[in-house]
């Protein structure tokens, strides 16, 4: 798992992935695995189709002609080509997802990897236990993403593998929000008010991204629908424990 914190400053160590998927399918190619799936991510669509905070929810077209996120988002693109090519050449069955933005309860929340909604709400539970506060947002707070809950994630990767669909599908929230509307959501699980600091030289990604829908319910009949409120409360709830030993003494007591 990488944050934007991550992709923007290891950028080499993303693209040496392109070994790990080009092993995968040599291997797969030669075991005749039965299908295999490989997790892409949004971040193969082009970046002068994000370059607004009120862009228009990305179809999974739009990642031609290519200019994805640099690093990362090339490795992705050109692996997405490859499971296509050992499709037609070597006839490896594979299906291709593309995630958006995917949190939840045990995923990363400090280090560097960590992505927003993890990371905000971190940010918060620091700033209530340590009665500072104020909270440092990176950029203007007004760039704007779509979330995807991890339970969504897992069930439309399983719907996306057992499905007949060759090309790459979006597999994300179609829920767009400002990352400041993210603070206020952390906030308010907190019971608490904080002081914005803007920090417009850190890592910020894109300008605006979301998720078209459109292909995954025509040919799923299905499409992520958790609520990020829901989903982030969960996730806030998790890291808390974490931060505070809670549920170490939970797990503990059941023991």
């Amino acid at each position: 798992m990488g944050g934007m914190g991550f992709i923007e400053t290891h950028k080499g160590d993303c693209m040496l992935s392109v070994l790990i998927n080009t092993h995968l399918l040599m291997a797969a190619a030669e075991a005749g695995v039965g299908r295999y799936f490989y997790s892409s991510s949004a971040c193969v669509y082009a970046a002068g189709k994000q370059d607004r905070t009120d862009i228009t929810a990305l179809r999974e077209e739009d990642a031609y002609p290519a200019m994805p996120e640099d690093g990362y988002g090339w490795e992705k693109l050109f692996s997405e080509r490859m499971c296509r090519h050992f499709r037609e050449d070597f006839g490896v069955t594979t299906r291709v997802a593309r995630y958006h933005n995917v949190y939840g309860p045990f995923g990363s929340y400090a280090g560097g990897r960590e992505k927003a909604p993890a990371a905000i709400c971190r940010k918060v539970i620091e700033a209530k236990l340590s009665g500072n506060h104020e909270i440092e947002i990176w950029g203007d707070g007004e760039q704007t993403r779509s979330f995807m809950e991890i339970s969504d994630c897992l069930y439309g990767t399983k719907m996306i593998m057992d499905s007949d669909i060759e090309e790459p599908l979006n597999l994300g929230s179609d829920q767009m929000v400002t990352i400041n509307q993210l603070v206020d959501i952390a906030e308010g699980f907190a019971g608490l008010k904080l002081k914005r600091r803007y920090n417009l030289d850190a890592p910020k990604g894109v300008r605006g991204r979301n998720s078209d829908n459109t292909r995954i319910k025509r040919t799923l009949g299905w499409a992520p629908s958790a609520r990020l409120v829901t989903g982030l409360e969960a996730t806030y709830r998790w890291i808390y424990d974490q931060m505070t030993g809670a549920g170490e003494r939970r797990l503990a007591f059941v023991a």
